[in-house]
This record gives structure tokens, sequence and C-alpha cells, in this order.
């Protein structure tokens, strides 16, 4: 078996972060054949597919509903802000 490395950004929040794996050389070829036909990079590919595991499990979607049950924050609301051309005013 002869292992290929690949430094893969995915997202952990808004920072993307390198990480590096080891695959067949089988996988490799996949992997390079698979990214070309999405005109994409083996790096992106590879963080998109870590990504859409993460979300179908139910750890990431029990942390989302909480998030939605959080609600609105007293004392901040999108009413009070400037519009556009207030905003502008002020320079």
């Amino acid at each position: 078996m002869v292992h290929t490395f690949f430094v893969c950004p995915f997202y952990t929040g808004l920072v993307l972060k390198n990480i590096t794996i080891t695959v067949s050389e089988e996988a490799a070829r996949w992997a390079r054949r698979k990214a070309a036909e999405k005109n994409t990079s083996v790096s992106k590919l590879v963080g998109g597919m870590l990504e859409d595991q993460m979300r179908t499990g139910a750890e990431y979607w029990q942390a989302y509903d909480r998030w939605k049950k959080i609600g609105n924050i007293k004392g901040i609301d999108a009413a009070g802000r400037l519009s556009r051309e207030q905003a502008h005013e002020r320079r």
C-alpha cells in the first residue's frame, strides 16, 4: 500500500484548519478523479465529505436544536439599527 498525504481544510466555526490524512494509492486516484469531475480540489472535496458526515450525526442536530431554542436576547434586536442612508450620513 502506498500512502499519499493530503492537507485538507475544513470548517470549525469560521476558521479553516489543516489536517493530514493517509490513504491508499487507489483512494488517492479516486479522490483526484472525483475532484476533477466536480471542478474542485481534493482538499475541498474531502473537507466537504467530512462536513457532510458531521452534519448527519445526531450530536450536530441536537446542538442546532438547542441553539434555535435560545431565542432573542433581551436588549438586542435589529429595530434599532441605522438605515443605509443614516449610516452613510454619519461620516
